[in-house]
């Protein structure tokens, strides 16, 4: 039998260097983070590892 699992994606945008708190109860969960856009600081990105991995567009 094929089984499925379906993930969980966060998706988040132009944060632009400021990393709001509520993103990890947000993403609370989530098997990924999609980030698109600016980023601003590379320390948001170590942020969001901490929750899930990270694939920035």
């Amino acid at each position: 039998m094929n089984q499925r699992r379906a993930i969980r994606i966060g998706v988040t945008a132009d944060i632009h260097g400021l990393f709001d708190p509520a993103i990890r109860r947000h993403f609370r969960g989530v098997d990924h983070i999609l980030h698109a856009g600016d980023i601003g600081d590379l320390s948001v990105i170590e942020q969001l590892e901490q929750i899930a991995p990270v694939t920035g567009v």
